[in-house]
């Protein structure tokens, strides 16, 4: 069983890879392995700040790693909040103020397309890989649900009926963007 660092200190993304991933990869967390230190998302893309943060912990702590970056990239919006998902409504982080700030922004708009993209930035044996993972779906009115975190209460993924907070942590990971990434990464460190 490979084991490799997960650079992040969110607790949901932790259980939904650790899930995704099964028995095949043991995960240690940044608080496994001692790192408290805030790594600064300062690229301006998805691919960029992923391996920023993979590379801090390599070059920091020597572990084989990865890191992720996701966006919700909404079509009417230009691609907004992309980048910027985490902190769109500000610092802190704040998933009910983002949530409202998306809401505001498409209040009478029709086009409610978007996607979430998962970018994961794999640092193994020196070499640097990504895997991407993406899922279509449209911005609902009005929030649905209590489970999943961001914006999942107002996302609806394409061909189903409810919102990702609405799904169970299995159904969600089958269909999810960072799901997909997760496999890609999974079949990956299989082959090797």
């Amino acid at each position: 069983m490979k084991t490799l660092v997960f650079a992040t200190n969110n607790s949901h993304k932790l259980q939904e890879i650790s899930h995704a991933a099964g028995d095949h990869i043991r995960i240690l967390s940044l608080t496994d392995i001692n790192c408290t230190e805030e790594i600064d998302e300062t690229a301006g893309t998805l691919e960029g700040n992923a391996l920023l943060k993979a590379r801090y912990i390599k070059e920091h702590y020597d572990y084989n790693c990865f890191a992720d970056d996701t966006g919700l990239e909404i079509e009417s919006l230009n691609g907004k909040p992309g980048v910027y998902s985490a902190r769109y409504a500000g610092p802190g982080h704040d998933h009910q103020k983002n949530m409202d700030k998306v809401l505001r922004e498409l209040k009478g708009v029709q086009n409610r397309k978007a996607r979430f993209r998962t970018v994961i930035a794999l640092i193994m044996d020196g070499k640097e890989t990504l895997f991407e993972g993406i899922v279509e779906g449209n911005i609902l009115t009005e929030r649905h649900g209590d489970k999943g975190f961001g914006y999942d209460p107002i996302f609806q993924p394409t061909g189903y009926e409810t919102s990702f907070a609405q799904m169970d942590l299995t159904e969600k990971n089958r269909i999810s963007h960072r799901g997909k990434a997760v496999r890609k990464l999974v079949e990956f460190l299989r082959s090797q």
